[in-house]
Formats: structure tokens, C-alpha cells, sequence
């Protein structure tokens, strides 16, 4: 990475950042079958805490590791709440939180209010170093969804995900692994929040608004719903488009809607289903 300019490491940022918060959303909504309409409300604690911490004077880990600990008890609450409801109930009970979210932080002049906060405080790692720390956290996250697919949870996952009622007479504890499922993803999007703050070096209310949550979604989505390198490549398109396409910025919100709506309609497996369709087909010619 240090041969290349700031440019690209700006984008292998960005990239990286959105590649990990995907992830974090696929183990709610892939995995455990949790539908999360306001995920940005995380990724915007994480942020938060760890601007606000280091403005402070409180190491940069330090902050990043508060952030996502203060992301995965808000989740836990969410998920505390959320319990007694399902599908679209959820959905409108997440997006609910987002909303609600939003609204503290403007009304809140600790944390900003409409101004946000600025003059976050620089690392020290250097653009180079930063890209290549934003990299490892996505081939870590990586590398955790592969590992919790695999492992026994995975499958407690899946069961829950597939029929509640079924997991609870298999003897499965539905709730305690909604709950770890929520602790989980929220922790992951609160300190990919953390770097996006250093990274922009200011951050709004605006930034994490729904607009962002549906984007994320949009990544899971498209890249195909508890696939783990289908949301990879997905997060890493969606994130570049908009920069090698400036106008595509403008209509955002346009473009994902209608890859929502040609994925659902073509191919509900997403990316990684329409992979899978192919290599199955080349097998049987």
C-alpha cells in the first residue's frame, strides 16, 4: 500500500469500513434471521463514542473499543425490546430506533446537536497505515462470519432464522441467541462507526440517518442474504460506484431501489445465488 496515493488509500478506506458493517448486519439479518431496519444507529454510536472519547484525550483503541461496547448494549436493549415481535414488526421497530437515534443527537448539544462533531482528532497511523488497519478489520470480520456460519451457533442461527417454534421445541434458547446475535452485529457496526469518525474526521446526524441503514441493507441484500462473500462483493461495489460515478451520488437512493427490486424479482439469492445458478449450470453442461 504505501506506493499508492491518497487517492486510492481513501477508497481502500472506505471500502474496508463498508465491508465490515455489511458483515455486521449479515450476522443479524443473514444469519440469525433478525430483519434490522435501522443498523446506521449502531454504526453511528460507535462513531459518536469514540469522536467524542478522543477529542477527550482517550486513546484512539481505547475509544474504538468503547464504541463498540456502548454499540452492543444499545443492541442487547434493542434486541431486549424486539424479542416479542417479528418480520415487518421488527423492521418497523428497528427503523423506529434509527429515527429516535437521530433525534437525541440533534437535540443534544454534548454530542453536537445539528452541527455534529468536528476536528476529530488524527490517529497517527498515516493514511497507509490507516487503510491497512480498515482492511484488517474487514478481513477479520470476515474471516468471524466464516467462522460463525461454520460453528455450531451457525447452525442455532439458522434454526432460529428458518422457525422459531421449531428451535424452541428442538430445546434451542431462542432468545439468548436473537440477543447474542444483536450484541454481535451492533459491537462490529460500533467500531466500524469509530474508524468511519477518524477516517472523515467529522461527523453529523445526517450520516447515519436511513438512508445509510437502507444502504447497508442493500449491501446484505444484493450480495445475497447469510452469504458471506456475496455481501463482501456487494459492499465493495456499491462503495465504489458512487466514487468512480460521482452523479450516481444523486441518486442513490434510486439506484439501490432498483437493484433491490431487480435481485427479489431475478434472483432472491442475490449475487452469490446467481454464482451458484451459473457453476451449477456449467456442471451440468
Amino acid at each position: 500500500m504505501l506506493g499508492l496515493d491518497a487517492y486510492h488509500l481513501s477508497l481502500i478506506t472506505a471500502v474496508g469500513i463498508s465491508v465490515g458493517v455489511a458483515l455486521s448486519l449479515n450476522l443479524i439479518t443473514g444469519f440469525c434471521g433478525q430483519i434490522s431496519l435501522g443498523h446506521a444507529a449502531f454504526y453511528g454510536t460507535g462513531a459518536y463514542c469514540a469522536a467524542l472519547l478522543t477529542k477527550a484525550g482517550v486513546p484512539f483503541a481505547l475509544g474504538l473499543a468503547s464504541g463498540a461496547l456502548l454499540a452492543a448494549v444499545l443492541g442487547v436493549v434493542v434486541g431486549l425490546a424486539s424479542l416479542r415481535v417479528r418480520h415487518d414488526f421488527l423492521a418497523i421497530t428497528t427503523m423506529g430506533v434509527g429515527f429516535l437515534f437521530i433525534g437525541v443527537v440533534r437535540q443534544q448539544d454534548v454530542l453536537g446537536g445539528e452541527l455534529g462533531v468536528s476536528a476529530i482528532p488524527d490517529p497517527g497511523l498515516g493514511k497507509a497505515g490507516f487503510a491497512l488497519l480498515c482492511v484488517g478489520f474487514a478481513a477479520a470480520v470476515s474471516a468471524f462470519s466464516v467462522y460463525v456460519k461454520r460453528s455450531w451457533m451457525g447452525f442455532v442461527f439458522d434454526a432460529v432464522a428458518s422457525d422459531e417454534d421449531t428451535a424452541r421445541v428442538l430445546g434451542i434458547d431462542v432468545p439468548r441467541y436473537k440477543l447474542a446475535a444483536f450484541a454481535l452485529g451492533t459491537a462490529l457496526a460500533g467500531l466500524g462507526g469509530g474508524l468511519y469518525a477518524h477516517n472523515v474526521k467529522f461527523i453529523a446526524p445526517d450520516s447515519f440517518g436511513f438512508v445509510e441503514s437502507i444502504t447497508i441493507l442493500a449491501m446484505v441484500v444484493i450480495g445475497g442474504i447469510g452469504s458471506v462473500g456475496g455481501v463482501v462483493l456487494a459492499a465493495v461495489v456499491l462503495s465504489l460506484l458512487p466514487q468512480w460515478f460521482q452523479f450516481i451520488d444523486d441518486y442513490k437512493l434510486l439506484l439501490y431501489g432498483g437493484l433491490l427490486f431487480a435481485v427479489m424479482r431475478f434472483s432472491p439469492g442475490g449475487l452469490a445465488g446467481a454464482t451458484r445458478a451459473v457453476l451449477a449450470r456449467m456442471r451440468g453442461a
